[in-house]
Formats: C-alpha cells, sequence, structure tokens
C-alpha cells in the first residue's frame, strides 16, 4: 500500500529526550525556541504556539471581541474545525463560494455577501495554497474587516513573495498529518504586538504570571514535548516542500489528459507546498470519484476525500441559529468540487517507483 501520508519524527528525538531530562515538559524554552523558528518561517513578528489548530482560530476570534450578531465570512468548502471555531466564539457564519482553480474563497463571492454586520474575513488557504490576497487583503482594509487566515494547510505557502499567516491573523494547525507536525498543536501568527500580548496571557489561564489574572482565559498552552518534535522540521521545512513540489510536478505531467480528470493548478505568484494533491474527477470520467477511489485502494494506491460535503451539509448544523439562511444550492461550486475533489500521495517519502505506480494505477483505472 502507497499511504496517502507518512509521519516520520525522528529527527526529533535528541530535542525530545532533552525535554524529558530536564524535568520540565510543560510550556517553556522549547516552546519559545519554537515559537522564534515559527515566526521566522512566517515572515511575522510574533508566533503563538497553542494547543491545536481549532484553538488558534478560536483564541484568534476571541481576542478580536466580536458582539453578538458580528459575522465572519468564511468559505462552505473546508475542514468542520473553520465552522466550529466561529461557532464557538458566538459569531454569526456567512458563507461565500469558492474558485475551482485554487479551491478557495472567491473574492467576488466575499463582496457578495459582506453585510453591515461582518467584522472577519476568514479565507481558507486549502492543500498548501493560499486564497487570492491579492484581491481579498486589499477589500478586507477598504471594507475595515479583520483578517484571520485559516492556513491550517499551508505553512510555507506564499503569495507574492507574502507568506500565509502575515496578512492578518495566521492560524496554523499541527496535527499529526500536515507538512509540520507536532502530533497535535496550532500556532497563532501576527505582527500586532498588543494582540500577541494578548493572546499568550488568554493562552495562560488569563495569569501574565502566576495568580496574576487579567482577563477570563483558558488552558491553550502547547507543551515543551511537543515544541521538541516540531522543531527540526521547521528547519529544513524548504527542503520537505521542494520534495512536495518535485513530486506534484511528476504527478501532474503523468496525469495531464486523463479523460475526465483535472489536475490541480500552481497559479501564478504563488508557492504551493502540497499538503494534498487534489484532482477533481469530473462527470465525464469512466468512473466517479467515490468509484475511483475505492477501485485505487483496492489497488493499493491510498487515498482520501477532503471534503465531502460542503461544511454545513449535517444534522447537526441545520437549523443553527448562528448559521442563517445556508442553502447547499446556494454554493454550486464547492457543492461541484465536494463532489469530485480527491487526493492522491503527495509526501515526500515517496519514491520514483512509487509516483510511476500512482500515475499508472490512475489512468489504467480511468481507460487513459
Amino acid at each position: 500500500m502507497i499511504p496517502i501520508t507518512v509521519v516520520d519524527v525522528r529527527d526529533a528525538e535528541d530535542l525530545v529526550v532533552e525535554v524529558l531530562r530536564s524535568g520540565a515538559i510543560a510550556q517553556g524554552p522549547m516552546v519559545k525556541r519554537f515559537e522564534e523558528a515559527f515566526a521566522h518561517v512566517a515572515g511575522t513578528k510574533h508566533a503563538i504556539a497553542v494547543n491545536n489548530g481549532t484553538t488558534a482560530l478560536v483564541a484568534s476570534l476571541q481576542a478580536l471581541d466580536l458582539q453578538p450578531g458580528d459575522e465572519v465570512i468564511t468559505s462552505p468548502f473546508t475542514f468542520v474545525a473553520t465552522l466550529n471555531a466561529i461557532l464557538e466564539a458566538g459569531a454569526t457564519v456567512r458563507f461565500a463560494d469558492i474558485r475551482r482553480d485554487d479551491f478557495a474563497i472567491d473574492p467576488d463571492a466575499v463582496a457578495a455577501a459582506v453585510t453591515s454586520r461582518t467584522k472577519v474575513l476568514m479565507p481558507v488557504h486549502l492543500y498548501g495554497q493560499t486564497a487570492d490576497m491579492g484581491k481579498l487583503a486589499p477589500f478586507a482594509a477598504e471594507r475595515g474587516l479583520r483578517i484571520i487566515e485559516d492556513s491550517a494547510q499551508a505553512v510555507g505557502a506564499s503569495f507574492e513573495g507574502k507568506r500565509a499567516g502575515s496578512f492578518g491573523i495566521g492560524c496554523f494547525s499541527l496535527y499529526a498529518t500536515k507538512n509540520v507536525t507536532t502530533a497535535e498543536g496550532g500556532v497563532i501568527t501576527t505582527d500586532d504586538d498588543g494582540l500577541a500580548d494578548h493572546l499568550r496571557v488568554l493562552r495562560n489561564q488569563g495569569m501574565r504570571a502566576r495568580y496574576q489574572y487579567e482577563m477570563a482565559g483558558h488552558n491553550y498552552r502547547m507543551t515543551d514535548l511537543h515544541a521538541a518534535v516540531g522543531i527540526p522540521q521547521l528547519e529544513k521545512l524548504d527542503q520537505l516542500a521542494a520534495a512536495r513540489q518535485a513530486n506534484a510536478k511528476r504527478l501532474s505531467d503523468g496525469l495531464a489528459g486523463t479523460p475526465g480528470l483535472s489536475v490541480p493548478q500552481v497559479l501564478p505568484g504563488r508557492e504551493h507546498v502540497w499538503h494534498q494533491y487534489t484532482v477533481l474527477v469530473g462527470p465525464h470520467a469512466m468512473l466517479s470519484r467515490d468509484e475511483l477511489a475505492a477501485a485505487l485502494t483496492e489497488k493499493g494506491i491510498g487515498n482520501g476525500i477532503y471534503y465531502p460535503k460542503v461544511v454545513f451539509d449535517y444534522d447537526c448544523y441545520r437549523g443553527h441559529p448562528l448559521i442563517p439562511d445556508a442553502r447547499v444550492a446556494d454554493f454550486p461550486v464547492a457543492k461541484s468540487v465536494a463532489d469530485q475533489a480527491l487526493s492522491l500521495p503527495v509526501h515526500p517519502h515517496l519514491t520514483e517507483s512509487d509516483l510511476d505506480r500512482v500515475v499508472e494505477t490512475v489512468r489504467e483505472v480511468l481507460g487513459a
């Protein structure tokens, strides 16, 4: 079986042992070291480590002190953490449809979705490529909207040389399958000194110093053990990204022209870090997306469907008071992509033989 992802953190053994031997395994100097390295990667003044990517989104929204009725515009094609974080912060969710070329929120759809209550724009940088920040960032500035970037899948990605997470408040996930992992973990990036200070107090039960409470806070801390796992990956991030980029090019070159299959694009001015390599299985393909997924699995090619539905199309969200008037039919591009998207292995541990086998198998089962 060629897996859809491989997790290899053996380079972190020495740092993990160092933390274990120190006897201090909670948030401490290793977290600070990790934060400094991550801020360098993101091109921001501050990186605030937290315990997971959902927490990063929730804490960022909480720090903006949104009021009941304030709205956040985001993508309907995303992992559910994006939606859950907005709901947890008590904001009203508005969706804007996506584009097929980058799987990210459509700036024109955002403009149509804005109301007088809109306070935050939350683009999702999906699969390792940023949204169109060249249009979204100026629009947000013009309308006085704060930007929170859901950069969970985009560590190291950039738009015209500016890194994901540096256009506003960046929120990253370090879950086990991400390009940089600490098993569980998250990071918030910002250039705002005051916001960074607020977030550091918020994550520590509202304490600036022991028993010196300044706000109602939470335990959002990362441990030194988790930070130790992530540091070596940050140090070789460029190398890991280059391997993913080379693998993606090989896949695209090999799969080009496969009947009914659309390969993913790298749009001008963007550096794609390929968290996932996601093809679209169109209506004229020999097999449906689900049939192709089953056929690949049977032949030993790992794959994944990210994501099978628009994010709010589940019973638990129907009629939710903070998700007003959300209808699947209003987001035809997101619905179409959800029906057609299939991710193939692109991780750095693939061999040339693995890549050849993926290409040959996909083409074979689709009749190329």
